[in-house]
Order: C-alpha cells, then sequence, then structure tokens
C-alpha cells in the first residue's frame, strides 16, 4: 500500500481524490472496499494499454453483478459503447428499459493518467452519488470508451448503500449529460431515432442494414491468436442499437 489516511472530507468523491492525487501511475482506477476485482483484470488492463497506445480508457462489455457474500449472481452483456450512444442517453439509469443499451460499470473501468490530466485531474463534488457518471461525461469530451469481452470488476449488491438510491443518481446524470450536451452542441439524429422505432429492424431482412446505418459504432478489443503463444489484441469496430431482438453487427 503506497497511501493510506483517515480523517473528514467533503463526501465519498472528495475521499477519492485524496486518494487519486497521490496515485503514481501511468493506469488509474478506483475501487470501493465492498466490490471485486476479477483476478486477471489488472494483467489484462495493462496489456490492452501496453499494446493499444490509442486506447485512453476502457471497461468491460461483462460487468459482474454480486450478492453481498461476493458470489456472483449474474453477468450482463452490454453490445457496446458509443459516444453517440451516450449524448442519446442511452446508458443513463433512468432510460427507458427497451431504450437503455447498458451502463458504464465503475468496477471495471481503467483510464490513463494521461485522459485524468486533460480534464483536470478531479472528479467533481458537484455530484454526491453520480460522480462517477460525471467522470465518464468529461472523459466522453476527449476520448472514445474502448469494450473488452473480458470481465474485469464485480458490483457487489448490498442493502443500505448509497448506489441504491437510483432516483436521486439518475437525475445527477440526467445533470450531467445536459452539461456535456451544451457544451458539444449536441442534438438528436432524428433519422436514427425513427430507424430505433421501426419494427423493420427487428426483421432479418432489413436488421443488418438498419444496423450498419443507422446504428451505433463503437470500439471492440478483442483478443486474436488466443490458441497459441503469440496472441496480441486488436480493435474492432462494432455497429449495434442495443435494445432487445436486436443482434448486433461486428464487422469482418
Amino acid at each position: 500500500m503506497h497511501y493510506w489516511c483517515s480523517e473528514e472530507d467533503d463526501g465519498h468523491y472528495d475521499g477519492i481524490n485524496k486518494g487519486l492525487s497521490h496515485a503514481t501511475g501511468e493506469i488509474m482506477a478506483w475501487l470501493n472496499s465492498d466490490d471485486l476485482y476479477c483476478p486477471w483484470a489488472l494483467r489484462t488492463v495493462a496489456s490492452v494499454f501496453s499494446q493499444l497506445s490509442e486506447v485512453e480508457w476502457l471497461t468491460t462489455l461483462k460487468p459482474i453483478i454480486c450478492d453481498w457474500q461476493g458470489f456472483c449472481l449474474h453477468v450482463k452483456t452490454i453490445p457496446g459503447y458509443s459516444k453517440e450512444g451516450f449524448l442519446d442517453g442511452r446508458y443513463l439509469p433512468s432510460a427507458f428499459r427497451e431504450q437503455r443499451i447498458g451502463w458504464i460499470q465503475q468496477e471495471s473501468t481503467f483510464w490513463k493518467r494521461s485522459l485524468w490530466e486533460k480534464i483536470g485531474g478531479y472528479i467533481s463534488l458537484d455530484f454526491p452519488l453520480a460522480g462517477d457518471f460525471d467522470l465518464w461525461s468529461r472523459f466522453y469530451q476527449y476520448s472514445d470508451l474502448y469494450g473488452v469481452d473480458s470481465p474485469l470488476g464485480g458490483f457487489r449488491s448490498q442493502h443500505q448503500q448509497k448506489s441504491r438510491q437510483i432516483k436521486t443518481y439518475s437525475q445527477e446524470a440526467q445533470q450531467s449529460l445536459e452539461k456535456l450536451r451544451e457544451k458539444l452542441e449536441w442534438s438528436p439524429n432524428k433519422i436514427r431515432d425513427i430507424a430505433f422505432n421501426s419494427s423493420l429492424c427487428r426483421l432479418p431482412k432489413f436488421r443488418g442494414s438498419i444496423i450498419k446505418n443507422y446504428g451505433y459504432c463503437g470500439q471492440k478489443i478483442i483478443r486474436r491468436n488466443a490458441d497459441s503463444s503469440d496472441g496480441f489484441w486488436q480493435i474492432r469496430p462494432s455497429f449495434f442499437l442495443g435494445f432487445p431482438g436486436c443482434i448486433d453487427r461486428d464487422t469482418i
């Protein structure tokens, strides 16, 4: 352990800021005391960052949810992460279930120090619950988020934890997103909205074309030559809409 202290602070994220201010590594993250990293997480993240210089932050496409005792309850599947999808509100916890792509799991998200410094090197204290969501919003101003199929971390579900205050968290996340939208002069893609609500995208004959032309595009990190000692990481674009019944389409 490099640093430890016990003192009064201005809340959860103020304490995290204090800890991260003492960090010296080039890869950054934080893990709350009740959550978990997979045994291979740090090795995977270090390997990806060392091989793929264009990746400034990454997270998992397979977030794990654990129970109070740390047993895995289920592993979710996220089709991808897209800046356009983020701006459209498709990663908000308050999004309608049929329109929500997923979420960015804090326990599985890692970033380079250079990106941290670009956004000022702090988590905003303006959002007592959704400080992590606001951090993702600020990261998105400078870099796309990359997704890796390997599970990296797990959120441990416990009663009376702050993250159960979903209504307040959602309100804060929406406020943070509005700030990003205003800064980037965002406006909704009406053609995509029409395509999304069309029943044609659920028909196999039209699905692939609609996803490719009107869907979101994310960057997926995959493992090549996995059955040999020459294995390596590769980035592959992935097109998706990300709602139930819609199969996502990776580029070949």
